[in-house]
Order: structure tokens, then sequence, then C-alpha cells
């Protein structure tokens, strides 16, 4: 009986510790901010534009 106990214990204190590591990685993901891109102006001529719907493309893909 008391390896019995032993092995529960182990079980407890196992979820335990996966439970705090979830939380504390919960509460860092939440913090964790995204640099805001600076305005800059459009280039004239050919070449990559920063326009509105590569922006919306952008946002889509921050997990």
């Amino acid at each position: 009986m008391a390896e019995q106990s032993k092995i529960k214990r182990r079980t407890f204190f196992a979820a335990l510790g996966g439970a705090a590591a979830a939380g504390v990685a919960a509460k860092i993901a939440t913090q964790t901010k995204l640099p805001v891109a600076e305005a800059t102006p459009e280039p004239e001529g050919k070449g990559y534009r920063l326009s509105e719907h590569i922006k919306k493309y952008y946002r889509t893909t921050t997990i």
C-alpha cells in the first residue's frame, strides 16, 4: 500500500507542475506585445508597396 500512495503522490505533483507551467506560459503569452510598424511614405515607382490589403494579410498571420 505504501508503494501505491507514492505513485499517487508523484502523479499529483507531476500534474501540479504541469498545470503551473501551463499557467505561466499562458500569462507570458498574453503579456507579449508585438512591435508597431511606423507609417512610412509610399515610394514612387515600381516595386513592393505596403498597401492596405498587404497590411491586413500581415495582421492575419500573427499568432
